[in-house]
């Protein structure tokens, strides 16, 4: 079988690592479009199902990705001068180059051809094979030459939110409100090595431009941020990537979906699939997923056709829940005027319950109550689980 996959990312080069691993007489060739070692981005998040999964699938390469992680139980808020602080489930911050120089070093140890600074168009006759995955992200050649029949649609989000790395290590998850003339602004932080952690500013859009963030080049505007977020900084700079006209890279969160993922012989995979909030934390978990989910039907389908499909099944499936939760989560920070004026610990609670389908339609503090109480008694978690969907799809039917 020949395999080539478009995009060197995650889900491309844990793919082939699989299909490799299954198959090892296979011919698979990763392309991807950049230099080696040259990305975006600082560091990402994981959980323990991921690391469970990726021992279930290659235990070598869980090992080394485990190795070179960081962890964490903890979620800080700073809001107004008060820091409230709450246990959690374990979390996992890795170096995104760290990650990724793991999977190509892997790839190649099982017989994988790696070619960087390598892009592939959807009539590139390199891109000839049985198979053809284009984990080519949100941006994806393949998918756009048939968006048509892909069905694709992409919504963006209303608030602003850029990608920044700091040398301060943060060691919990943290959350800082910064209150401005213009609105509010925030902060989400996390370490993922002892180089350093991302910050993720986000801000509403009128308080984006009142800043003058929109006009402002890269320097000035990290000034800015640093000043506004000082005390959370503790003298540590930010770090951006300014685009070639020296602009910061400010945008708005992109919803990716298709109506169908394959065609013929071209499957979409990570981001070139589909998108979540970056809010809930679960864009790799859900690229390396679909990797392991399109390995698995490839092993038990004889039939191409049929193995797309069953990927195809499978992962809608299963992303229903997590596309539900990063839609809530979004609006959670889309409203945030409605919950920042609650006590702090109250607000922090709430910023946990974020995903909820209910919050948005329940008075902030008469939810906090209910979860209080529900938090208690078993029988109330389950009328507010099965409230939630109900409460939101009437009161969508009555906007209709």
């Amino acid at each position: 079988m020949k395999v080539v996959c478009v995009g060197g990312g995650p889900a491309g080069l844990y793919c082939a690592i699989l299909l490799k691993r299954q198959d090892p007489a296979a011919e698979i060739t990763v392309h991807e479009r950049n230099p080696e070692g040259s990305t975006y981005g600082w560091g990402v998040t994981y959980w323990q199902g991921l690391l469970d999964r990726l021992h279930a699938h290659d235990p070598e390469t869980a090992r080394a990705i485990e190795e070179h992680s960081v962890r964490w139980s903890d979620g800080v808020a700073h809001v107004r001068g008060v820091t409230t602080r709450h246990h959690g489930d374990q979390g996992f911050g890795v170096g995104r180059h760290r990650l990724l120089e793991i999977l190509a070093e892997r790839a190649r140890d099982l017989g994988v051809r790696l070619e960087f600074a390598d892009e592939v168009a959807a009539d590139d006759p390199r891109a000839a094979a049985d198979l053809v995955v284009a984990a080519d992200g949100l941006h994806s050649t393949l998918r756009t030459r048939h968006a048509d029949h892909f069905g694709t649609q992409i919504r963006s989000g209303r608030n602003q939110y850029i990608w920044l790395g700091t040398p301060k290590v943060f060691d919990a998850f943290t959350f800082a409100f910064q209150d401005t003339d213009h609105g509010w602004i925030w902060c989400y932080a996390y370490g993922y090595g002892p180089e350093g952690s991302t910050c993720v500013v986000e801000c509403a859009p009128e308080t984006w431009t009142g800043l003058g963030l929109d006009q402002t080049n890269e320097a000035d505007g990290l000034a800015l941020l640093e000043k506004l977020f000082a005390e959370l900084l503790d003298g540590h700079p930010l770090i951006g990537r300014s685009a070639s006209h020296g602009r910061a890279q400010w945008q708005a969160f992109r919803t990716v979906t298709n109506r169908t993922w394959h065609r013929g012989n071209v499957v979409l995979l990570g981001d070139a699939a589909h998108t979540t909030h970056y809010s809930i934390g679960a864009g790799t978990t859900l690229a390396l997923e679909d990797a392991m989910a399109l390995a698995g039907a490839l092993r038990t389908h004889a039939r191409l056709p049929d193995a797309l499909a069953a990927y195809e099944r499978e992962r809608r499936s299963a992303l229903l829940s997590v596309q539900s939760a990063a839609r809530y989560s979004a609006q959670w920070y889309e409203q945030l005027p409605r919950y920042i004026d609650l006590p702090p610990h109250r607000m922090f609670t709430l910023l946990g319950q974020r995903h909820s389908p209910l919050l948005p339609y329940v008075p902030p503090q008469v939810y906090y109550g209910l979860d209080k109480t529900a938090g208690r008694l078993k029988a109330l978690r389950g009328l507010k689980r099965w409230l939630g969907p109900k409460v939101a799809r009437t009161l969508q039917k009555g906007r209709q």
